[in-house]
C-alpha cells in the first residue's frame, strides 16, 4: 500500500508543480538545486521532484513570461549558479493557480 500512496502522491503533485516554484521563488530568488532541496525539505521528506522536471517547468515558466533567470555573482566551489526570480506576470499566475487548486480541494472535500 506504501507504494500505491507515493504513486497517488506524485500523480496529484505533478500538475501543481508550477505552483510549487513560483510559491518557493516569491519567498526569494532562488537557483535549481535549491529549489529541488526545498521540495524535499518542505513536503516532510515525502515528496522528491524529479530534477528533470523541475528544469523543464522553470524553462516553461520562464518562457511564458512568469519568471526570468540570471547567472549569480558567487564565486565558490563550482560554477556560477542560475537564479531564477518571479515576475508580475508570474505572481499572478500564482495567485491564480492558488484560487483554483482551492476550489478544486473544497470541491473534492465535498465529493469524497
Amino acid at each position: 500500500m506504501g507504494d500505491l500512496k507515493k504513486f497517488i502522491s506524485s500523480d496529484i503533485i505533478r500538475g501543481h508543480i508550477d505552483t510549487i516554484i513560483l510559491r518557493l521563488l516569491r519567498e526569494h530568488d532562488r537557483y535549481g538545486y535549491q529549489i529541488f532541496k526545498l521540495i524535499i525539505e518542505r513536503s516532510g521528506g515525502q515528496y522528491e521532484l524529479k530534477e528533470p522536471s523541475m528544469y523543464a517547468s522553470l524553462r516553461r515558466l520562464e518562457q511564458q513570461g512568469a519568471i526570468e533567470s540570471y547567472w549569480g555573482n558567487e564565486e565558490t566551489q563550482g560554477g556560477r549558479r542560475r537564479y531564477y526570480k518571479i515576475l508580475p506576470a508570474g505572481e499572478l499566475l500564482y495567485q491564480n493557480n492558488r484560487t483554483e487548486w482551492e476550489f478544486a480541494k473544497t470541491i473534492i472535500e465535498m465529493l469524497i
